[in-house]
């Protein structure tokens, strides 16, 4: 079997994105278990949690699964942009009574040592997003028995994911909530929509595809699998899954947004990510390209975010979401997918009886 076999042999096409903070072993095994592949958000798991955290996953489902994780670079910042960084965010942990932090010892988990835990692990399929592996890190994780997915927003990541000996490709559209994934370029010329990312992927490299970015219901289902892809990814469509992780202010952001509330940042994290705007968010834009890069400002506002949210605060959260996202509902992860594949079947006999009326007329 390959990827495109495991893919094509899911019996709902349906991935559940990786979305650290929202989505833990639950939400996998439930997207699991209905039919989908849920997939495990790693990047911020310490090394030795790996390995016990997919074990959790295989106690509880057979069924195929990832694990996804993020490869954030190695961070040496100067103590004055560390300073500088701290000065900046201190107003607003004033305002939440919280102690500003001092300079962390580690900005992120170490990578590499994710990856040997990753490998021991061994799970159906790991993800990578951030940057790309070398081609001996991925036969490392085929040796081991696991299929390896690619993040590109480019048809040129693509070709070098597949260069490298990737088994598939995650196409993140401009759409996507969430960091965006982009590696080759900068931020602003790796913003292709859905739509065309899958199809110029899909024209670039001979691998399955994963649409992900903006599909939130059967109808964007149908129409991923109606371009080539063979799956697609959905997250913020879970936000509000009774099995998801989400937090209680940022679940009521997600519940209750306005037509078109997500906007690009990099100011809660030091990287581009795509959220509800609130007023961290405006109020930092125009900072935003002086805070230092992921993982740096991220570690800086992990005990803010923290303290927002026991204040049930979420003007000072990252509310990472997708465009769309006024179409989430909450329910079961399991109902969830069933209900999409079933919408997506009425949609593509739709579009096949306009078609063939269509053809009728002709």
């Amino acid at each position: 079997m390959n990827l495109a076999a495991l893919l094509d042999s899911l019996p709902i096409p349906i991935v559940q994105a990786p979305m650290v903070g929202a989505s833990l072993d639950a939400l996998t095994i439930a997207v699991s278990e209905a039919g989908g592949m849920g997939t495990l958000a790693a990047g911020a798991l310490p090394p030795a949690d790996i390995g016990p955290m997919v074990q959790a996953v295989r106690d509880l489902t057979s069924k195929p699964f990832g694990v996804n994780l993020l490869m954030a670079p190695k961070a040496d910042p100067a103590p004055g942009d560390v300073d500088a960084a701290l000065a900046r965010l201190a107003p607003w942990y004033a305002e939440l009574g919280a102690p500003l932090p001092g300079t962390p010892n580690a900005f992120a988990p170490d990578f590499e040592a994710q990856f040997d835990a990753l490998v021991a692990a061994a799970p159906p399929v790991a993800s990578f997003t951030f940057s790309i592996l070398t081609s001996a890190q991925v036969r490392r994780l085929q040796a081991a028995g696991t299929y390896v997915v690619g993040t590109a927003t480019t048809a040129a990541e693509a070709r070098a994911w597949a260069e490298v000996g990737a088994d598939g490709i995650c196409a993140q559209g401009f759409e996507a909530g969430g960091h965006r994934g982009h590696f080759l370029a900068d931020v602003e010329e790796s913003l292709v929509g859905t739509l065309a990312l899958v199809a110029t992927i899909r024209a670039s490299v001979d691998l399955p595809v994963i649409a992900a970015g903006g599909i939130m219901d059967g109808h964007g289902v149908a129409a991923g699998l109606a371009l080539g892809a063979a799956a697609v990814q959905m997250g913020t469509a879970f936000l509000l899954a009774d099995e998801a992780t989400t937090s209680a202010p940022w679940r009521r952001a997600v519940a209750q947004p306005t037509d078109d509330p997500t906007r690009l940042t990099r100011a809660f994290t030091g990287r581009y990510a795509r959220g509800i705007e609130n007023r961290f968010m405006r109020l930092m834009h125009g900072v935003q390209d002086d805070v230092p890069a992921y993982p740096v400002q991220n570690r800086l506002t992990q005990p803010l975010r923290a303290a927002a949210a026991k204040a049930d605060d979420p003007e000072m959260l990252s509310l990472w979401a997708g465009q769309a996202v006024r179409l989430a509902r909450p329910g079961q992860a399991g109902d969830m997918i069933r209900a999409w594949w079933a919408e997506a079947a009425e949609v593509a006999d739709a579009v096949a009886a306009r078609t063939r009326r269509g053809l009728e007329r002709e």
